[in-house]
């Protein structure tokens, strides 16, 4: 950057830590929002300063569409901390001539370590084991009691099988799993890991757990419903690491109540966050993790680091490590 001119202005929308900006010091001016426990959109005082920014580093609570961008008529670029982009108009982006940065690749292990973690302690029924351990119903030893689903010899039905899919299913190997998988088209990675690939339709009913990976899009919202579901088995649990709105919630938790499906595990919901009086929370046979698949300490740093590569090569009118549109 030329010393003798301003640094650009780039909002974060989000409070962070520092060192996770690191890359950006000296090299633009931060204007940096609220915690995200206060507000999860772009806050009210932000939004003023949008007129003079150059950059935007977003989580993927803040909605970027037309109307934000109306606003921001100096905006060279979008950085988005997340994979996903669902958060963002990427056509108005492109129209406005705004490249917008993701960070794929870095969360994909933090992301398919949670998937078997949540697979498992749903399978094996753990919160509610420790819950009864806790309220003293551990009396002695129980041969019928807190008794779950077998892995090894089961079949996982991947539905996705992306860097996240591809990971979840190289580990579902060492637990003798059978791997089928959907998607759009058959992926020549499948071979390595012995996923077959099938119809959605064949995966649901032949699966004993399905695992959710598929990006959001106008195709797979709500791809779980009410229809889908009713082609699971009744043994099967439902774990959603992707996005929430693939699933109908409202069917989701018919589903549960009824014995449609065994149980689910969800990291990720629709409305999310889920109200505290939601009736998936009450649900013995429905986990509910807020959105942690990539909260490890290695994986959030990194996804930070990348969103300011990708912030300062579009400042920098360099093409971004990382462009989604």
């Amino acid at each position: 950057m030329n010393n003798t001119t301003p640094l650009p202005l780039v909002i974060v929308s989000h409070q962070l830590p520092e060192a996770w900006l690191a890359k950006l010091h000296g090299r633009c001016r931060i204007i940096t929002g609220p915690p995200t426990t206060v507000e999860a959109g772009l806050s009210a005082d932000l939004r003023t300063l949008l007129p003079q920014a150059d950059g935007l580093f977003s989580l993927l609570t803040v909605r970027v569409d037309e109307a934000l961008l109306a606003q921001a008529p100096r905006l060279r670029v979008v950085s988005n901390m997340a994979v996903g982009v669902d958060n963002i108009d990427l056509a108005a982006c492109s129209r406005h001539g705004i490249p917008v940065g993701h960070t794929p690749g870095v969360l994909t292990d933090g992301t398919a370590d949670l998937t078997l973690a949540l697979l498992l302690a749903v399978a094996r029924q753990l919160p509610t084991a420790a819950a009864d351990a806790q309220a003293g119903k551990w009396t002695t030893w129980l041969p019928t009691g807190w008794l779950g689903a077998d892995l090894q010899g089961a079949t996982l039905g991947i539905v996705g099988l992306g860097k996240i899919g591809q990971a979840v299913a190289r580990r579902a190997q060492g637990f003798g799993l059978r791997l089928l998988y959907s998607g759009p088209h058959e992926k020549a990675e499948a071979a390595d890991l012995g996923a077959t690939y099938v119809p959605l339709e064949t995966l649901l009913c032949e699966s004993d757990f399905v695992s959710l990976h598929a990006p959001l899009t106008t195709e797979t919202r709500h791809l779980i419903n009410a229809q889908t579901l009713r082609l699971m088995r009744p043994s099967a649990i439902l774990i959603n690491m992707a996005r929430g709105p693939l699933v109908d919630t409202a069917a989701l938790v018919d589903a549960l109540q009824n014995g449609v499906i065994a149980a689910a595990g969800l990291d990720v919901t629709d409305p999310e966050p889920l109200p505290p009086s939601h009736p998936l929370y009450s649900l013995p046979n429905c986990l509910v993790v807020p959105h942690i698949g990539s909260a490890t300490q290695h994986t959030r740093r990194r996804m930070a680091e990348l969103a300011c590569e990708n912030l300062l090569a579009g400042l920098e009118g360099r093409p971004l490590p990382h462009q989604a549109n």
